[in-house]
């Protein structure tokens, strides 16, 4: 198989891995090296299915030694099998950069032979692209469960972010669909991250100081900082029953117990028949927004899970936002007055985001604020009215204060007017940003210098953290 073969195949077979972010760290250029990246994202390119492709996203291999029900991948389906070698995968992302195609990588893999074996593969791509190569861009490394702590922790020395795939809310669900995995092999990694990445943290911090006794045991050659941008993870929705609140109750806790910077859902989606998975063929694109909606809460707008969703209704409400539903059931609360209410509480506005909900304090203290001020500070006043007064005075005038009207307001369709993104009619389910993903072969690579065609870019407690059965 050549390498444009094994490029197709490879990076068809990573589409469904979502744990896609921006950087998260700062590294200037350096001279005589490659790249840089910014803590503010690198994302400004688009797939065919709408998802932002920045980064090369590729397995090492997607040969596999588990049968995972739910996985394209997985050793019992009769798909085209492909593998890179260090040095191929290597020197495709260096073409692809100095094209000006990426601006880093996004590695994961299956598992070839063992954990042990597959992360050695990774580490030595790695270590080209940053030795040899000098590549200081930004790369994301995928963890493989079961791997040795040793290679762990060298692979997080050349990755600015690594993720392990918790693949499944709960562990009768792993035990179910996964059963060559287990918790623990999970769970460990994750662990060792968040220990390694605080360890790194400290040492630099003491080093930096630079008192006489540390000075002296420095090491000669400094170390590359591990994991500098912190760990992600994954769960897949709807192939298990694991309800909403289970899932984001183990959300609270990895945030908590295992410091991860995000956690990213992907809705299931059916590519194999199988008796133990769901049998409609309706992708939870849905549900799974309504999931991030909630993390953000968790993570930017101090909100607890017990807020945003219960045992006695463990699933979110498919027609209302998280933070516009907790509005309604709370009503008590509200209205407040947007010229002095407290930070915290304007967070909780509906249509007030955290940078609105900032701007806010800070034009108060010289004017007035009313509709035209809010507006122009960027607040989305259509559903923030409901909620606030200006000056004493209910903002959505003319209409009842009541759960079932706010209800019936907050959950009609937007109405985009005739002009700008949301004019027209929309679709349901995933904006494609074109009519079709099936592009010429030939459009898609260019003649490299060597002659050889080159491709554009394709599409350790359980209980604590809540996984349990």
């Amino acid at each position: 198989m050549d390498l444009v073969e094994k490029l197709e195949v490879l990076t068809d077979a990573a589409k469904y891995d979502v744990a896609c972010t921006s950087s998260g760290i700062d590294r200037d250029a350096q001279k005589g090296k490659l790249g840089n990246t910014l803590s503010a994202g690198i994302c400004h390119s688009f797939s065919a299915d709408g998802r932002c492709i920045t980064l090369l996203k590729v397995l090492q291999t997607n040969v596999c030694i588990y049968d995972c029900v739910y996985c394209v991948n997985r050793c019992s389906n009769e798909i085209t099998r492909a593998a890179f070698r260090p040095r191929e995968l290597a020197d495709l992302t260096i073409g692809f950069y100095r094209r000006n195609y990426i601006e880093g990588l996004f590695l994961s893999s299956g598992v070839i032979g063992s954990p042990d074996y597959t992360t050695e593969l990774m580490i030595e791509t790695l270590h080209i692209l940053r030795e040899e190569y000098g590549f200081r861009g930004y790369i994301h490394a995928k963890a493989v469960p079961g791997a040795s702590p040793e290679l762990v922790d060298a692979l997080g020395h050349l990755a600015d972010r690594m993720s392990v795939n918790l693949e499944l809310p709960s562990q009768k669900s792993l035990q179910l669909l996964a059963p060559e995995k287990n918790k623990q092999d999970i769970l460990a990694p994750m662990a060792q991250i968040k220990h390694n990445i605080c360890e790194d943290k400290d040492t630099r911090a003491i080093m930096k100081r630079g008192t006489h006794y540390l000075y002296a045991k420095r090491p000669a050659k400094k170390t590359r900082a591990f994991v500098p941008a912190g760990q992600s993870t994954q769960m897949i929705v709807g192939a298990s029953p694991e309800s909403d609140f289970h899932i984001l109750r183990l959300s609270a806790s990895l945030y908590e117990n295992l410091a991860l910077k995000r956690i990213f859902f992907s809705a299931y989606m059916p590519v194999n028949n199988h008796e133990l998975l769901p049998a409609s063929d309706a992708i939870q694109l849905n549900r799974e927004h309504r999931l991030y909606q909630a993390d953000w809460l968790l993570r930017f707008y101090e909100f607890d899970v017990n807020e945003i969703i219960t045992e006695e209704n463990p699933f979110l409400d498919p027609l209302l936002d998280p933070k516009a539903n907790w509005a309604i059931n709370n009503l008590g609360s509200f209205p407040i007055e947007v010229n002095t209410a407290p930070y915290e509480m304007l967070l909780r506005v509906p249509g007030i985001g955290v940078r609105g909900a900032k701007l806010i304090l800070r034009a108060r203290k010289t004017t007035s604020l009313g509709e035209p001020e809010l507006r122009k500070l960027g607040v989305a006043y259509k559903r923030a009215r409901y909620f606030i007064t200006c000056n004493g005075s209910y903002a959505a005038k003319g209409i009842d204060f009541s759960r079932e009207v706010l209800r019936a307001h907050l959950a009609a369709p937007i109405d985009g007017g005739k002009h700008g993104r949301r004019a027209g009619s929309i679709l349901p389910g995933q904006m494609s940003l074109f009519e079709s993903t099936d592009v010429p072969t030939s459009r898609l690579f260019k003649a490299g210098t060597s002659g050889q065609p080159l491709p554009a870019p394709k599409n350790n407690d359980t209980q604590l953290l809540g996984w349990t059965a």
